[in-house]
C-alpha cells in the first residue's frame, strides 16, 4: 500500500531521548508505519518532504495554554501550530469552560487572561452546547481542530458551578458537606468524560472580570485544604494530575501540595502536580539556587511527585499603560485596574491620594514574594507619543525629573493617556547561566507559554524552537548544557508521560505527529516579535513570534497542516487534524516514565 506522507533522509529524534539517526518516515493512516535506514517506495506517496539536513521529531507538547475561548473561535491554534506545536492543553489555572454558564465562565477568564470580555462572551454564548464534561468533549472533538487538544477541569469553574460565582467569591463561604460531595461527583464525571485532571489557583493575584463581582479574587483561591483534600482524593483515586499554582504570599502552605501528593501515609498511590512556576526571577536573585534541590529533596522524602512548570526563555513582558497582572499584587493596581473607563483610570492615577496609597502598597510589597521586580529603571518605554521618551527607563525619566521612580511612571501615564505608553522589562530568566541549569533541572518540566492569553504582553509561542536553539548554540561554542537528543525528550515525551498523554514520541506505530525543523534557520528571528491583527477578536493586535523558515512542515495525526509558512487548504475550517486526546484506563493515565529517557537509559542503550 501506498504511503501518505514520506519524510525522507531526515535526522530523526524518537521523542525517548536516545540518540538521532538519518532515516526515512512512511506514514499511512495518520501512523508512524515505517522507519528505514534506505529508501522506501515513493511510487503512489502524494506528498515527499525532503528533510535531508533536517531534523524530524515529535511535535511539541504545549502544557500550559488558555486558548479555551479561542478554540471555539478558530480551532487551526494557528500561533501554535505554526511553530511545531501538535499537542495543547486547555484548562490551566483553575480556568474551564465546562460548568459555569457563559456569563460567569467569561467573568472567570477574561481579566485574568488578559481577553477582552466580550469575544469570550460571544464566543460562549454562540458556540456553548454543553452542559456537562461528556458534552464538553465532544464539543471540541466535533470542531476542525488543528492540532490535538486536551484538557484539565479548572477549580474555579467547578466552585462556582456548585456554590455560584458570588458565594464561591466570598470570604467565609464554606461549602456544606453536601456541595462538598457534589464538586467530588462532577470531577468524577470529568475525569469519566476523559479530561486529564484538575487545575486549581492558589494564588490571589487574579481577579474577574465584568460588573457583577468585578475585582474579586478567583473562586479557587477562597477554598479552604479540606475541599482541596477532597478533590485531590478523587485524582488520587483515578491516577489523574493536578495543575496548581502556591500562594506565593504564603510559601509555607506549598508544602501542603507535596504532602497532598505524598505516596505515604497509607496511600494506595501519590497523584503527580504540576505547579506554577520555576524561574530566576529578578525579584527573588537567590530562589534559583534553593527551588530545585529543595523540591527534589522533598519528593524523595515524602515520596511525591511535584514539578513546577518552566518557561525556558527570558519572560519578557510588554504593558500598555498599567495592564499587566503583575499590578494586581498591589491594592492600588487593582483599584486603578478595576476602572474600564480611560478618563476615570487617568483621574484616579493623577489623584494625590491614590498616590499615597500607592507608594504604601508598592514599598510594603518588596519585604515579601513578588513576581515582579519593582524596579523602573528596568523598565523601557518603547512607545509614546511623547517621542523624546521612547528608549527611555522610567527610573531614568524620574533622574531627569528628580522625583521618586513610581511618581514618574504614573506621571508619564496620565500625560501620555495610559494606554498610549507601551514599555517593556525581564521578570526573569534573564541569566543565561541560570537559565541553562533550569533547563536540565530534573524538578522542572517545560511549559507555562499561556498561548491564547495575555495578548499584548508576551509571546511565547515558539519557545520550543528558543530552547532548541540554546541547546544548539551551547554546543557549537564548546560549553553544551544539554544534547539535543535531551532537549526533544524534555518537550515532548516528557510532559506527555506526565500528564498521562499518548503522545510525545515518533516511533513505528505511534501516532504521526511531528515537526521537521531546519537547523540552519535556529537564528535570531526566534527571538524576535512581532504584531499581528486577530479578526475574531476584533482585529485586536496581539503580540506574535514569526519564524517560519525555521518550521519546514508541522504534521498532525499524519496530516501536514503546515509547509514552508503557509497553512493547507481549509485548515482550521472545513479540515480537522486535530483531536481531543482523552485520558485513557485509570492504570495507563497514571504513566510510568519510558524507559528510553534519558535519566534511566543505560549507557550502552540501542537504538531502533
Amino acid at each position: 500500500m501506498p504511503y501518505d506522507v514520506i519524510i525522507r533522509d531526515g535526522l530523526w529524534f524518537d521523542g525517548t531521548g536516545r540518540p538521532p539517526l538519518t532515516r526515512t518516515l512512511g506514514i499511512r493512516d495518520g501512523v508512524v508505519a515505517d522507519i528505514s535506514a534506505g529508501a522506501l517506495d515513493e511510487t503512489g506517496c502524494p506528498d515527499v518532504i525532503d528533510a535531508a539536513g533536517k531534523w524530524v521529531i515529535p511535535g511539541f507538547i504545549d502544557v500550559h495554554t488558555h486558548y479555551d475561548a479561542e478554540v471555539l473561535l478558530d480551532p487551526g491554534l494557528r500561533e501554535s501550530v505554526r511553530h511545531g506545536v501538535t499537542t495543547v492543553l486547555l484548562g490551566m489555572c483553575s480556568l474551564s469552560t465546562v460548568y459555569a454558564d457563559t456569563e460567569d465562565a467569561a467573568d472567570l477568564f477574561s481579566r485574568v487572561e488578559a481577553v477582552p470580555r466580550q469575544y469570550v462572551l460571544g464566543a460562549l454564548t454562540d458556540h456553548k452546547t454543553w452542559t456537562d464534561p461528556a458534552g464538553y468533549v465532544d464539543a471540541i472533538d466535533a470542531l476542525p481542530l488543528g492540532p490535538n487538544v486536551a484538557s484539565l477541569l479548572g477549580h474555579s469553574d467547578l466552585r462556582a458551578s456548585v456554590l455560584g460565582l458570588d458565594r464561591a467569591t466570598t470570604r467565609d463561604v464554606v461549602p456544606t458537606d453536601a456541595e462538598l460531595e457534589t464538586m467530588a461527583q462532577r470531577l468524577e464525571r470529568a475525569l469519566d468524560a476523559g479530561m486529564l485532571g484538575m487545575s486549581g489557583m492558589d494564588a490571589a493575584i487574579d481577579k474577574l472580570d465584568g460588573d457583577r463581582f468585578r475585582s474579586r479574587a478567583l473562586p479557587s483561591t477562597f477554598a479552604t485544604w479540606r475541599e482541596r483534600r477532597r478533590l485531590i482524593k478523587v485524582l488520587r483515586k483515578r491516577g489523574r494530575i493536578l495543575q496548581s499554582a502556591p500562594n506565593v504570599a504564603k510559601i509555607q502552605e506549598a508544602l501542603n501540595f507535596f504532602l497532598e501528593s505524598s505516596g505515604w501515609f497509607g496511600r494506595r498511590r501519590g497523584v503527580r502536580m504540576s505547579l506554577l512556576v520555576s524561574a530566576d526571577a529578578k525579584s527573588s536573585p537567590g530562589a534559583v539556587h534553593i527551588l530545585g534541590p529543595g523540591v527534589r529533596l522533598l519528593n524523595r522524602i515524602l515520596n511525591s511527585q511535584v514539578r513546577f512548570q518552566h518557561l525556558p526563555v527570558p519572560f519578557e513582558l510588554y504593558s500598555d499603560g498599567i495592564d499587566l497582572p503583575v499590578f494586581e499584587e498591589f491594592g492600588a493596581g487593582t483599584a486603578a485596574l478595576h476602572l474600564r473607563d480611560q478618563l476615570e483610570r487617568n483621574t484616579l492615577l493623577a489623584d494625590p491620594e491614590y498616590r499615597r496609597r500607592f507608594h504604601r502598597s508598592f514599598d510594603r510589597r518588596k519585604l515579601g514574594p513578588a513576581l515582579w521586580h519593582r524596579d523602573f529603571h528596568d523598565a523601557t518605554i518603547v512607545e509614546c507619543p511623547d517621542a523624546t521618551l521612547i528608549g527611555k527607563s522610567f527610573g531614568q525619566i524620574a533622574d531627569e525629573r528628580g522625583i521618586h521612580p513610581l511618581d514618574a511612571f504614573l506621571d508619564v501615564l496620565v500625560e501620555n493617556g495610559e494606554r498610549r505608553v507601551r514599555w517593556t522589562t525581564i521578570v526573569a530568566n534573564h541569566r543565561p547561566k541560570q537559565l541553562d541549569k533550569l533547563a536540565k533541572e530534573p524538578s522542572v518540566h517545560m511549559g507555562f507559554s499561556d498561548a491564547g492569553a495575555h495578548l499584548r504582553n508576551m509571546a511565547f509561542y515558539n519557545y520550543a524552537l528558543r530552547m532548541l536553539k540554546r541547546v544548539r548554540d551551547a554546543d557549537r561554542a564548546g560549553r553544551p548544557f544539554l544534547t539535543t537528543e535531551h532537549a526533544v525528550h524534555r518537550l515532548t515525551a516528557e510532559v506527555a508521560d506526565w500528564f498521562g498523554l499518548d503522545a510525545g514520541t515518533l516511533r513505528r506505530g505511534d501516532r504521526a505527529d511531528f515537526v521537521v525543523i531546519d537547523p540552519a534557520a535556529l537564528d535570531d528571528s526566534v527571538n524576535e516579535y512581532h504584531e499581528a491583527t486577530v479578526p475574531f477578536y476584533g482585529d485586536l493586535s496581539r503580540m506574535v513570534n514569526r519564524n517560519d523558515a525555521t518550521v519546514v512542515a508541522t504534521g498532525v495525526n499524519g496530516q501536514v497542516v503546515f509547509r514552508n509558512g503557509e497553512f493547507r487548504d481549509g485548515y482550521g475550517a472545513t479540515v480537522r487534524s486535530g483531536r481531543y486526546l482523552r485520558a485513557g484506563s485509570d492504570s495507563a493515565s497514571l504513566r510510568s516514565p519510558r524507559l528510553n529517557s534519558p535519566s534511566l537509559r543505560s549507557p550502552g542503550a540501542a537504538t531502533v
